[in-house]
């Protein structure tokens, strides 16, 4: 079993900034790509931000620019920096693992979610 717990959600005002983090933890071999989509009220899932084991990045558009992902693979620990935060940034933000486990089977792992909330 493997365990994705995220942190660093909240309440900040347009134009500011916040960190998310997404630690995974449990029976793994090693961790492929990690990454975060985020979800608002009546939308579908949508992708933020993925990162390879050798730090390949891929953006959506509509972050590009604003938000960095970066990882320590050391840790098992993927990070998102978002500046210059805007209302439509307003979402649930999931992590999500792709990870090898210790009998080498793969499987997608996702966090439970935290509440991004970009608001004056």
């Amino acid at each position: 079993q493997v365990q994705l717990v995220e942190s660093g959600g909240g309440l900040v005002q347009p134009g500011g900034s916040l960190r998310l983090s997404c630690a995974a933890s449990g029976s793994i071999f090693s961790i492929n790509t990690m990454g975060y989509y985020r979800q608002a009220p009546g939308k579908q899932r949508e992708l933020v931000a993925t990162i390879t084991s050798g730090s390949s990045t891929n953006y959506a558009d509509s972050v590009k620019g604003r938000f960095t992902i970066s990882r320590d693979n050391a840790k098992n620990t993927v990070y998102l920096q978002m500046n210059s935060l805007k209302p439509e940034d307003t979402a649930v933000y999931f992590c999500k693992a792709t990870v090898r486990g210790r009998l080498l089977d793969i499987f997608d792992y996702w966090g439970q979610g935290t509440q991004v909330t970009v608001s004056s």
